[in-house]
């Protein structure tokens, strides 16, 4: 168990209990009564009002061995803090600077009665016990009373719940300088509890925004183990983890700083990667940690400080400067106390003889005896106190003792108040206003809850419903001077009340390192643009991996956590950070392989027109007339119309090249085809009419052939108006989004009309095949059958191949697969049917006969 929290709860809550017993029983049965005089060291002066008061004059206590059988011995308080006796001497220039105001109640004497608690919760709850004892003089005996009306302090936030504990019991009103545990808003516990220092919420908040605001998210938090530290830090890491901050780490202060524990905390804050370090805890453990930190060797780390130390002259010593320079936090606002200098520098153990914590002070401060000793300085209280350099007498960043300055005043103008009070206009039943000779405690603690002011600084003072001011901070940064000395440099402010809580000035922070440029502490770098974030198993969710979006997908954003899909006409770019247009792709002049085929097709064109020409010129040479010049033409002619369709394939898909491009090569390809079919009948025909008796050949006449020709043309044209009339060829952009192109393609229309087309096509080259094939061995000097059989098993071959390389073709080449089977087809007619005669008519003129044309 916590020490602190072991002897809160097993010795002053029964200590805060049988007082309330002991109280009831004494007003029941006899006047109170001190059963032995007090032995606790007290600064005291007296006037018609006594406020008491409880300052941390030293940092620990030694507790005497309980017999329970002997009186104990008084307790032993060690290690004087000047600082917190400068607070205290605030107290009193603040009470004497009143008695001397002749606006603010008049012709009253404040006093006081101040005690030491020694940092100790049982301590503080010793005096606590001494400032209610007693009876009051003058009275009838029979009304218990407390001796002051109201407690200023303590100083440390366990302390003050432990005063409060009891206090409330009594509803006396505590106002506390120091305590700024958000656990003390609580009115159901501490019902009399007020303060003038911002609770650690508003303190707490500020720092998560500074977190926030420079983009820190991975922290580590220390904390001191007490009601301060632990209240603090567990709320910090609330807020920062809710702004999207993970916690690195949460390490607590044992009270007994055993060194074992200090080291592992310095090897996990070492090891943990963080760069930010959060520190809420009082100076002595802040110190304890940074001794050892030193010891470590630890640096580059950027401390964030709470209230409690950032200004703290004990922390600022040279020792760290190597570690804390540039450390950061939020501080009270400071105020020049004017005249405050001066009274400090009063005080002298001769005329202050009877105030036991000047002579500690003195001896501590000169390092001497006042008393003759056998060892160490002797001094006589001569010594020059400003000639001495301390934190006591250092009024540049007064910022708890202006705390403490206002808790004073609050209680003056409450004090006021009740004095100004108009009888029957009271707040009380009946009108009844308090007797401010015989003020009670809860008397005063309405007024102090009402109290609202604005002081000489134009500050103003008020509680709110919880008993807290409002929170207004100064960021500190330390800075070295030139001199090595530590200047608190104030680099923003912090004011709950505004809009814009937050305001800092980020070009005159000097960062740990004497950098400028802000530190970063993440545990995983954010992503950037075009990834997500993927979060790591086991690990924080600011432990993270960044995954590039995928195709078609982008992040416009740092840190996102998903990628957006693009539109559907849209694909992302190669840093996946935009969506841009996606490529139309069609067979376009342009692409190497659309201008290869065009040139293909084109030269397939001359070449029938050269091939024309060579016979137009040899018309009358006997291997044209032999071979029916009249289908010859017919059959270039269909070839030429059938290389110029291909030309309707390539470039982009409209309307009319749609419905253009295969009526065209279906019509060009069945003419070819019905001429061949023509041409093989009359060969085969030939041989059959010489037969005797035979007559075939009247029925392939030229009038016949046109008419075979024109009837079988006749029927792909029905198709292929059908087609067009029905569901004719229409563009068509086929996008998906798994592909980063708009395919442009001409969508059938009719799969059953493109089907019929082809069929018709296949079945009359098939027809032609068979008739060619049967042909083929007839005897013949140039037996023509045999070549139309070859560009027949070439045509065939071309377009049985052309299936399923059409439908396994993606994008552009399914349409430069079809023209290559139609420009295949047409140049294995071309070249198996006319090349030979070319190559006889041109190369080899002399088989070019009658002669040789009826020869065997």
């Amino acid at each position: 168990m916590q020490w602190s929290l072991c002897v809160y709860v097993c010795v002053c809550v029964p200590v805060a209990f049988l007082c309330t017993l002991i109280s009831s029983q004494l007003l029941q049965q006899q006047p109170c009564r001190l059963i032995h005089p007090s032995s606790l060291p007290v600064v005291a002066d007296e006037g018609n009002i006594t406020l008491g008061a409880l300052f941390s004059l030293h940092d620990a206590v030694l507790e005497s061995q309980w017999t329970f059988s002997t009186q104990p011995e008084p307790a032993q308080c060690t290690g004087f803090n000047f600082r917190t006796f400068r607070w205290m001497q605030t107290m009193i220039f603040a009470i004497e600077k009143i008695n001397r105001d002749t606006r603010l109640l008049p012709n009253i004497k404040l006093g006081y009665k101040i005690y030491d608690s020694c940092s100790s919760p049982l301590h503080a709850l010793r005096t606590a016990v001494e400032l209610m004892g007693g009876r009051e003089e003058g009275s009838s005996g029979t009304e218990c009373q407390g001796k002051v009306p109201v407690v200023i302090g303590d100083g440390g936030s366990t302390l003050s719940m432990v005063v409060a504990h009891f206090l409330g019991v009594f509803q006396v009103p505590q106002v506390s300088y120091f305590s700024s545990c958000a656990c003390l808003s609580n009115k159901k516990a501490f019902s009399s509890f007020l303060r003038t220092m911002p609770s650690d919420f508003f303190q707490v908040d500020a720092l998560a925004q500074l977190v926030q605001h420079f983009g820190w998210t991975w922290v580590g938090t220390v904390a001191g183990d007490d009601a301060y530290g632990r209240g603090g830090a567990q709320i910090f890491n609330d807020k920062v983890t809710k702004l999207g901050a993970c916690i690195a780490f949460y390490e607590i202060i044992p009270k007994n700083h055993a060194p074992a524990e200090m080291s592992r905390i310095v090897k996990r804050i070492s090891g943990s990667g963080a760069r930010v370090v959060l520190v809420f805890a009082l100076e002595q453990d802040v110190k304890a940690l940074f001794s050892e930190a030193l010891k470590h060797n630890l640096t580059g780390i950027q401390w964030l400080a709470s209230e409690a130390w950032i200004t703290a002259a004990v922390i600022s010593t040279p020792e760290f400067h190597s570690i804390l320079q540039g450390s950061m936090g939020f501080a009270i606002r400071r105020a020049d106390i004017p005249e405050l200098r001066p009274f400090l520098l009063r005080l002298n153990p001769t005329a202050y003889s009877d105030d036991p914590f000047v002579l500690q002070f003195w001896e501590e401060m000169f390092k001497c005896s006042l008393h003759n000793r056998s060892s160490g300085a002797i001094c006589n209280g001569s010594e020059n106190l400003a000639s001495v350099q301390s934190i006591y007498s250092d009024v540049s960043q007064l910022r708890i003792s202006y705390i403490v300055y206002k808790a004073v005043y609050a209680i003056a103008y409450a004090l006021n108040d009740m004095v100004k009070c108009v009888p029957e206009r009271g707040p009380f039943p009946g009108g009844a206003c308090p007797d401010t000779r015989s003020i009670k405690p809860w008397q005063l603690l309405y007024y102090l809850k009402k109290v609202d002011f604005i002081n000489e600084f134009g500050e103003q003072t008020k509680f709110d419903e919880n008993g807290d001011p409002g929170a207004m901070y100064d960021l500190i940064n330390w800075q070295l001077s030139e001199f090595g000395e530590v200047q608190y440099a104030t680099v923003g402010t912090f004011d709950e009340t505004k809009t814009t809580k937050l305001v800092i000035e980020a070009k005159k922070i000097v960062w740990n390192g004497y950098q400028r440029q802000v530190p970063v502490s993440v545990c995983s770098s954010s992503c950037p643009l075009g990834t997500r974030k993927a979060i790591r198993p086991s690990f924080p969710v600011c432990c993270f991996d960044c995954i590039l979006c995928a195709a078609g997908e982008i992040s416009n954003q740092t840190n996102a956590i998903e990628c957006v899909t693009c539109p559907p006409e849209f694909w992302s770019n190669l840093k996946r950070d935009a969506c841009i247009p996606k490529l139309v792709e069609f067979l376009s002049y342009e692409d190497t392989m659309g201008m290869v085929l065009l040139a293909v097709a084109l030269l397939g064109s001359c070449a029938t027109l050269a091939t024309a020409l060579i016979f137009a010129c040899k018309r009358h040479t006997p291997l044209v007339r032999a071979n029916n010049s009249e289908l010859s033409f017919l059959i270039l002619s269909s070839l030429w119309l059938c290389f110029l369709c291909a030309l309707a394939f390539i470039g982009q898909p409209t309307a009319w090249s749609c419905q253009l491009r295969h009526t065209a090569f279906g019509i060009a390809f069945c003419l070819c085809l019905s001429c061949i079919l023509g041409k093989t009948l009359v060969v085969l025909m030939a041989f059959k009419a010489t037969l005797p008796g035979s007559n075939a050949m009247r029925w392939f006449r030229p009038p016949q052939l046109r008419a075979l020709i024109f009837l079988c043309t006749a029927v792909q044209i029905g198709i292929c108006g059908a087609w067009l009339g029905l569901a004719p060829p229409v563009p068509r952009r086929l996008m998906t989004r798994e592909s980063a192109r708009i395919i442009l393609m001409c969508d059938m229309g009719s799969t059953l009309a493109f089907s019929l087309v082809l069929g018709y096509i296949g079945l009359l080259a098939a027809i032609c095949f068979l008739l060619a094939f049967f042909a083929r061995k007839l005897p013949d000097n140039f037996n023509e059958a045999k070549f139309i059989t070859f560009s027949m098993l070439i045509f065939c071959a071309v377009w049985i191949t052309f299936v399923p390389a059409y439908v396994s073709s993606p994008g552009k080449y399914t349409v430069a697969v079809e023209v290559f089977a139609i420009l295949a087809s047409s140049y294995g007619l071309l070249l198996c049917i006319f090349a030979p005669k070319c190559y006889i008519i041109l190369l080899r003129p002399d088989k070019n006969t009658r002669k040789n044309m009826m020869a065997k």
